[in-house]
């Protein structure tokens, strides 16, 4: 199972009217530590940014899963399992979070529902709303050849 780190950015961007803004953007990196994805960060943004930039922060999330990673937008699902206890009869509910890719709100839901088929448990989506995350950094192998 992946361990994502949010990770973000702090740099001089130029904007479309030619004036320059400080902005933080955040990015999801699957990693094992928060020093390997602060590294993996800086190595994936540093072609993109001219000038000196910074990491703010970098945090562990709960996201458990993604579907969908390679949009260019993202929201974030929030679900309940519900599962039955034998003992005592009572439902019981599990929360999860979930990263979608989608071009927009509907297009996230359908994704969600889509990446949900075939779940053994029941599930209760308690919300859904954009994320600021801009990019995904999944695992990358190194094979030794």
């Amino acid at each position: 199972m992946a361990t994502w780190y949010e990770t973000a950015v702090r740099f001089d961007k130029m904007m479309e009217n030619g004036t320059v803004k400080k902005v933080t953007e955040k990015f999801l990196v699957d990693a094992l530590s928060f020093t390997e994805a602060e590294q993996r960060t800086i190595e994936k943004r540093t072609p993109f940014i001219s000038g000196e930039f910074e990491t703010r922060a970098v945090r562990r999330t709960s996201i458990s899963e993604i579907f969908r990673p390679e949009h260019d937008r993202f929201y974030l699902a929030k679900l309940a399992f519900i599962l039955l206890d034998e003992k005592s009869g009572m439902e019981k509910h599990t929360i999860t979070q979930i990263l979608v890719g989608g071009d927009n709100f509907d297009d996230a839901l359908d994704a969600l529902k889509e990446g949900m088929k075939g779940t053994m448990s029941d599930w209760e989506l308690l919300s859904l709303a954009e994320s600021p995350i801009l990019e995904v950094y999944g695992a990358e192998l190194n094979v030794n050849e």
